[in-house]
């Protein structure tokens, strides 16, 4: 690698250890050291040849990696759980060598596309609310859902903590407990709490796509690779 300059924040997302704004939180805390000096500073800028450490470990560049995970019950999506439960992470243990994380977050019950890489770049495009980035969810609630109510989340009448709830598309399913649904926002367990607000439970929950990615086939607890451009087309399709 030729000695140029760079932020420290990107060569550390460029290593895959996360997303840009995450490496400015490790850098305030002093897990980043640069030639055996910690460094605090935002805006850090270094040469690619120095030597940089995160928690006393060796970093460097790494190719990137881009896959699709097909995530089942009973996994949290993270890279380490303090309680050792199972993580993502056990279900591609032969490339943990690579630092790869989820993209987004999915819930331990919530099955279906998660997308894990080490571009901590596309990752932080793919996560920012202007991204407008889709994803489509099945949902089994426990009883029939009514027609006013799909007509009340429809029309941007539901109302959550962060605000106004604005769906691509509600309607029902394959069964009469069943419900597909569209959004862009990333908020925590969003579909669960837009219909615990009209009396509903969510039974199952299972994301189908996101960004035009789909489990292309894929059963479920497995894996496929993707290429840079299948990523990058996400950002595109916005």
């Amino acid at each position: 690698m030729h000695n140029n300059k760079i932020r420290l924040n990107h060569y550390l997302s460029n290593a895959g250890i996360s997303s840009r704004r995450k490496a400015d939180q490790f850098i305030q805390s002093g897990a980043i050291e640069v030639n055996g000096k910690p460094v605090r500073r935002l805006g850090t800028v270094i040469h690619t040849n120095d030597l940089v450490t995160f928690y006393g470990e060796k970093i460097k560049i790494q190719n990137k990696i881009y896959l699709l995970l097909n995530k089942p019950k009973g996994f949290i999506t993270t890279t380490k759980d303090p309680f050792n439960r199972k993580t993502v992470m056990n279900l591609i243990p032969n490339l943990s060598k690579y630092r790869i994380f989820p993209v987004g977050r999915l819930d331990r019950s919530t099955t279906g596309v998660l997308l894990l890489t080490n571009d901590g770049s596309i990752a932080e495009k793919l996560t920012h609310p202007k991204s407008h980035v889709q994803k489509i969810y099945h949902v089994l609630l426990d009883k029939e859902i009514k027609n006013e109510d799909l007509d009340q989340i429809r029309k941007g009448k539901i109302y959550l903590k962060e605000g106004k709830v604005k769906v691509i598309f509600v309607n029902k399913g394959h069964s009469k407990y069943q419900i597909k649904i569209g959004l862009y926002i990333g908020w925590n367990r969003i579909i669960k709490r837009i219909f615990k607000k009209l009396n509903y439970q969510v039974i199952q929950l299972d994301r189908v796509n996101f960004g035009g990615l789909s489990k292309k086939n894929i059963q479920i607890g497995n894996w496929c690779f993707l290429n840079q451009k299948e990523v990058e087309n996400i950002l595109i399709k916005k």
